[in-house]
């Protein structure tokens, strides 16, 4: 017996079915949709009064597939599928060539739609990446992702079942407001009433997601990785507090906000005040900073920036004394 499915609704499923397994025959095309072999003819027929390319071949071997064509047929994704194809846009670094993974999946269809040489073009590139791991990449379940973005849309307060650092499972009632990607990392930034406070929660750490009766409203005029930045940048275990020599405009331009907040001391220097959980790190962002600075505040850091100068110069120094290094400069 048919579902009550419209044609256009079994159309559709037809041609993903087509679409996933070319070559399928009638018959496993009526089992997979749970209709007659008349009727998933019927829809193969609907296709083909679209303008999408539906071939038959007969014989034992035989079977539907899409053909190439200039026009674009319709394509149908999961949920996860599609936001698999968003986190990977975003994040960059999922591997497209993983046929078994939602994201080789779904590009697999966007190939398969494709005008022939074009087509041919996208899996040769396809077939020869090679993606390079992200140590620091943390990509988080597409489901639970899917539950936080959709809960920042409607406004709707969640409880959060979550995993600390420490390894140590608590559970937090928070209001999401927006769902952010930095530095390979998805990050849930949120009003948490647990913790009374603002915060930033990993969303691979997330281990549960209960969507909640309560609504509320996010902070006017937000700007998530403004604050997602800002939040990154406190709370840590050691300060740091640097005069730099330029006008904080300036500054603001070459200095990551993850290192802490930009104040104005007078029209030619400012003030980065800060936190950090590693030293060594911070200590290797200030290096790269194009104006002189001087470490005020925070006995670590000025410790490890000290180790850090006096390592470059044995290097410097090492090189200089080196015979062989003579005349290799660029």
């Amino acid at each position: 017996m048919e579902s009550d499915a419209s044609p256009t609704a079994r159309a559709l499923m037809t041609l993903e079915l087509v679409q996933a397994s070319p070559g399928i025959t009638a018959d496993r095309l009526a089992e997979k949709l749970g209709v007659s072999e008349r009727a998933a003819r019927r829809y193969v027929g609907i296709l083909r009064e679209a303008g999408i390319p539906m071939e038959s071949v007969r014989g034992p071997y035989g079977g539907y597939r899409v053909g190439r064509g200039l026009r674009l047929p319709p394509l149908t994704f999961t949920a996860t599928e599609a936001l698999c194809l968003v986190m990977a846009v975003l994040d960059g670094h999922h591997d497209a060539n993983d046929t078994t993974s939602p994201v080789g999946s779904a590009l697999g269809k966007i190939v398969r739609a494709l005008p022939q040489p074009v087509a041919a073009q996208a899996e040769a590139v396809r077939r020869a990446i090679a993606p390079v791991p992200d140590r620091g990449a943390a990509r988080p379940d597409p489901q639970t992702t899917t539950e936080l973005v959709q809960a920042c849309s409607e406004c709707r307060r969640v409880r959060l079942g979550y995993r600390t650092e420490a390894g140590s499972e608590r559970d937090f009632e928070v209001d999401p407001w927006a769902v952010v990607v930095r530095h390979g990392r998805w990050y849930l930034l949120c009003w948490s009433h647990s913790s009374n406070g603002r915060r930033a929660y990993r969303i691979d750490r997330v281990r549960g997601v209960e969507v909640l009766a309560e609504r509320f409203e996010a902070p006017a005029g937000l700007d998530p990785v403004a604050v997602l930045e800002e939040h990154l940048a406190s709370g840590w275990e050691y300060s740091a507090e640097v005069v730099i020599e330029a006008a904080a405009d300036a500054v603001a331009t070459c200095v990551p906000r993850t290192l802490g907040r930009i104040e104005p001391v007078d029209a030619a220097t400012c003030r980065l005040i800060g936190t950090t959980s590693n030293p060594w790190w911070y200590a290797e962002q200030l290096a790269a900073v194009p104006v002189p600075f001087r470490i005020v505040g925070g006995a670590e850091l000025r410790h490890t920036a000290g180790m850090l100068g006096r390592r470059l110069l044995d290097a410097a120094e090492a090189a200089a004394e080196d015979p062989r290094s003579q005349g290799s400069g660029a």
